[in-house]
């Protein structure tokens, strides 16, 4: 590593550990499954931070599903209360929208 490269360097100190192979293998899948790379996950123990499993990506598309049905029921509430009260489709649509909700966490369980 050229001076160059060490003066822009933010980490300046190396700390090496020997590991066997079982708490290497440990470490790499803890790291993994935080979701981080060896040295990322270290640091962050290192620094106290409390890592938990990263969740699985479905849990991305679920969150944006829930959102949008949330955001279909909220606009049926603003029509009833626009007008003081909701039709008895407003009501089985926001029963609809609230199965679909519960059915996509389910599946995703």
């Amino acid at each position: 590593m050229s001076r160059k490269e060490a003066a822009m360097r933010k980490r300046n100190r190396h700390v090496s550990v020997w590991l066997t192979d079982r708490e290497h293998d440990h470490l790499k899948k803890q790291a993994e499954l935080a979701g981080l790379g060896i040295d990322p996950f270290v640091r962050n123990l290192i620094q106290g931070v409390n890592l938990r499993p990263r969740p699985p990506d479905v849990y991305a598309a679920l969150l944006r599903e829930l959102s949008a049905i949330g955001n279909n029921a909220n606009q049926l509430a603003h029509q009833a209360n626009a007008r003081g009260e909701a039709t008895q489709g407003e009501i089985d649509e926001a029963v609809r929208l609230i199965q679909e909700a519960w059915q996509l966490v389910k599946d995703a369980l």
